[in-house]
């Protein structure tokens, strides 16, 4: 899995890029392709996962199956997590 890191609109300062890329290995992360009417050139899809250090994080990303682009990544909400937590407890 390779990330471009262009054309972010986060802080990669505040999120560093080895945080990303440890939400997309969590075997425990949920993706989704957001329902949309609007079908451009790129499908946007929802990533949400915890870092090695239990940080929760919510990305938008876009992806042709090699190159991940993520566009934007902030720290989940509390309804964010409740969700991830939930769907994992489904799971087990």
């Amino acid at each position: 899995m390779e990330f471009d890191w262009i054309d972010c609109h986060f802080d990669l300062k505040k999120i560093t890029p080895p945080e990303v890329e440890e939400v997309f290995e969590d075997p425990f992360s949920i993706r989704l392709l957001p329902e949309t009417e609007n079908s451009g050139s790129e499908t946007r899809y929802f990533a949400l996962g915890k870092t090695i250090n239990n940080r929760h994080l919510f990305s938008v990303f876009w992806t042709d199956g090699k190159l991940y682009r993520v566009i934007l990544c902030r720290d989940m909400t509390d309804d964010e997590i409740s969700f991830y937590e939930r769907k994992n407890a489904e799971w087990l």
